[in-house]
């Protein structure tokens, strides 16, 4: 069952040291800044963090940056004009990067949720990208093969929940969180609004209930 919950720093209380954390959003949009925030406040450390950027200004994901506090970023986008705190950090060593293509992140989170051990991708080939990697020919074109990305936790934003974790998104905020909760251990949804079950359409649910363990209002 979701346990719902009132407060953001009780939802990730239990995320330990060396953890791997999927972070929705792209870039504002569908950030779950509370939970962000409430994680920067626990301060688990030596964090990897997956989101499809490394952060905006001084608030939400560039701010649990900023603590020292994440290890590795696996993204597509690192660098936008705000994206000083990851600049800094980058340049003086401070924190690792995984450059993913934008599709092949999504794929290889979708592919943790789905059980797929590995997978061949087109995109990359030719580039660096595809160093030290497994290629093969597949009717006539090249291929790289990618690998499923985990999480041991998933913070994730949605516009209403219901009490037994069924979720529907707002437009774009979507974005990464259907494909973030299905490839996490455990999958916490900030939401604004918690309803009754039966109270969410069900031909308008996205992420059904039985990958999101936790929800919390904020």
């Amino acid at each position: 069952m979701t346990a719902v919950l009132a407060d953001p720093d009780e939802a990730v209380a239990d995320i330990p040291d060396g953890a791997t954390v999927l972070i929705g959003g792209f870039g504002p949009a569908g950030q779950p800044i509370e939970l962000i925030d409430a994680l920067r406040r626990h301060g688990a450390g030596d964090l990897t963090v997956v989101n499809n950027n490394a952060g905006n200004g001084d608030t939400g994901l560039a701010a649990l940056l900023a603590t020292g506090n994440v290890r590795k970023i696996i993204c597509s986008f690192p660098r936008q004009t705000d994206s000083w705190v990851f600049d800094g950090l980058y340049r003086s060593g401070r924190i690792e990067l995984e450059l993913v293509p934008q599709g092949n992140l999504a794929e290889r989170m979708r592919a943790a949720g789905a059980g797929i051990g590995a997978f061949f991708c087109p995109t990359g080939v030719g580039t660096p990208l595809a160093e030290g990697k497994e290629q093969r020919t597949i009717d006539g074109r090249e291929y790289v093969l990618e690998y499923p990305i985990k999480g041991d936790f998933a913070l994730i934003k949605a516009q209403r929940g219901d009490e037994v974790g069924n979720l529907v998104y707002r437009k774009t905020a979507r974005n990464f969180g259907p494909v973030m909760a299905a490839a996490a251990t455990t999958t916490v949804a900030q939401v604004t609004e918690v309803v009754p079950a039966g109270g969410l359409d069900p031909e308008a649910v996205v992420t059904p209930g039985i990958y999101v363990d936790r929800l919390v209002t904020a």
